[in-house]
């Protein structure tokens, strides 16, 4: 059982949260949680590497010359990978690098990170983090007060919040994500978790559902 101090705006404990990592997952597979956030960082990369052929870098298509009584090895095409100006041997070509793992072991490994961030208590949470609009001073100055300033942090909400969302997105090395959009490579990848008690309470009723 984990017992998280919550904070409010102003960086004063207010009280305690208690939560049990292993009700959110029961154990943590390394394994799993490292083959998922390969997974999305492979369906991050474009691929839109290209480099030529030989069928597809100009030349003309003649011999160099006859095959036979030069004394030279025989040559046929100049647009050959051996020779300077033709196409590359291995060339490079668009290509889609991502693929999906099945959802369960996807959502499995989610609860699995969040669990371990409780575990090590880098999360921090915040007993409300409301704005009446894009306030990056305040947000800031909360941060200040949470001591999570310089720190990357990913900021998580129960739902998705424009004005907390746009007070955040100036903010260097602060992400902003609702419980539902919540992936293993963004609650592993930011050193620190700062996460509302609503949001904390609607991860723990999810868990409690599967």
């Amino acid at each position: 059982m984990a017992s998280l101090p919550i904070y409010n705006k102003s960086g004063d404990q207010v009280g305690k949260y208690e939560i049990d990592p292993a009700k959110i997952a029961p154990k943590i597979s390394q394994q799993l949680l490292h083959d998922v956030v390969v997974m999305y960082q492979a369906s991050a990369r474009q691929g839109t590497h290209k480099t030529k052929g030989r069928g597809e870098v100009a030349g003309t298509t003649k011999k160099m010359y006859r095959q036979k009584g030069t004394g030279n090895a025989r040559a046929g095409s100049r647009r050959s990978g051996i020779r300077r100006g033709g196409g590359h041997i291995f060339a490079l070509s668009n290509r889609d690098y991502s693929y999906r793992l099945p959802k369960k072991a996807v959502q499995s490994a989610t609860r699995m990170a969040i669990a371990k961030r409780i575990a090590s208590e880098d999360i921090v949470v915040i007993d409300e983090l409301a704005f009446t609009g894009p306030k990056t001073k305040d947000m800031a100055a909360i941060l200040k007060a949470l001591k999570l300033t310089g720190k990357s942090t990913l900021v998580t909400t129960a739902a998705l919040d424009q004005n907390v969302y746009k007070s955040a997105r100036n903010i260097d090395r602060v992400t902003v994500s609702p419980v539902a959009e919540l992936n293993a490579l963004a609650v592993l990848t930011p050193r620190k978790m700062l996460v509302t008690k609503a949001a904390l309470d609607a991860i723990a009723a999810a868990a409690k559902k599967k």
